[in-house]
């Protein structure tokens, strides 16, 4: 299997968000600004990663009948480190994403490569399928936090965007703009599969 294709995969043609629609969960609940959806998806990145790269190196080691809850541990003890260095150098990230730190644990997204690619794969394979799926989890989840961010209070990253006048619209930022921001990004994904299917 090549590398290049596993990692851009990840980004492009599997993305998490936008072709597999995993993970909706915490991309409908943190992108109310861009910095929160980096800061979730980084989060993510890594634990997906390391955990592939772990289950890739067990794999053989673990018995089928406790395959599930082992790669949990394995989840849970990253997920567990990223929370106490976000506690500890960036409170008001880790205050602002909240329970969705600890829910990365239970993410479709990092159970669903465990089982389906590290734990049939090497670990070269896996690491370059958790930066893939990481970098386009994160990508994704930063166009939504981006958008949302602009026309629901006319800043990203925290600066103003369009001129004084312009009047923000409160339902982006609520979860109602986060269904129909989705919604409209997965009609448009959608289409660009579509025409590049009939060229």
């Amino acid at each position: 299997m090549n590398i290049l294709k596993v990692f851009k995969d990840g980004i492009l043609d599997e993305n998490p968000t936008f072709k597999l629609v995993l993970g909706m969960c915490p991309t409908l609940a943190v992108t109310t600004s861009a910095t929160n959806a980096i800061g979730m998806g980084l989060a993510t990145t890594f634990v997906l990663i390391m955990s592939n790269v772990i289950i890739s190196l067990i794999k053989d080691l673990i018995p089928s009948k406790v395959r599930i809850p082992a790669y949990i541990v394995v989840i849970a003890t990253f997920v567990t480190l990223v929370q106490f260095v976000m506690a500890g150098f960036l409170p008001a990230l880790n205050k602002s994403l909240g329970i969705f730190i600890p829910l990365i644990v239970v993410n479709c997204i990092i159970m669903g490569r465990a089982e389906a690619f590290a734990g049939k794969h090497n670990v070269i394979l896996s690491f370059f399928d958790g930066l893939g799926m990481g970098i386009g989890f994160t990508l994704a989840l930063t166009l939504i936090g981006g958008i949302r961010e602009i026309l629901g209070s006319n800043k990203l990253f925290g600066y103003l965007f369009f001129p004084h006048n312009y009047k923000p619209m409160l339902f982006f930022v609520l979860s109602p703009g986060g269904f129909f921001t989705m919604a409209i990004l997965l009609a448009f994904f959608n289409w660009l599969s579509m025409k590049k299917k009939e060229a």
